[in-house]
């Protein structure tokens, strides 16, 4: 059994056990994801670029409790909809990798189709 298996039916028994499954609609449980990503982005909201480096260890350890909250989310995410996230990573990993052609996208921010064939359509 994967990690990821492993996470996703954690999740899933400790939202069981407390009945809370009937309220994780793909739509409830995308909503609540965009709460944690704000509190996460609330972490690094007015830090400079240096400090988002230099965390002290309240802001380290607040800084991972938020991206397991994001974690948790997706894992009920992927789970309602029947998402394998490690195949989907590689998956778009894959696409990433042929839209960013490493000798025309490093060192540059710009988006793909700054560069890339105009007729693909994948996101």
């Amino acid at each position: 059994m994967s990690d990821f298996q492993r996470l996703s039916d954690k999740a899933r028994a400790f939202a069981e056990a407390r009945d809370w499954d009937k309220f994780h609609s793909p739509k409830n449980l995308t909503m609540a994801l965009g709460g944690e990503v704000s509190e996460l982005l609330d972490l690094f909201q007015w830090l400079t670029e240096a400090q988002s480096y230099e965390l002290t260890p309240e802001q380290h350890r607040a800084a991972a409790h938020e991206i397991a909250d994001v974690q948790i989310y997706l894992l009920r995410l992927a789970d309602k909809l029947g998402v394998d996230i490690p195949k989907a990573v590689e998956e778009k990993m894959a696409i990433n990798e042929a839209r960013y052609p490493a000798d025309q996208a490093r060192g540059s921010a710009r988006k793909y189709t700054a560069y890339q064939n105009k007729d693909d359509n994948g996101s």
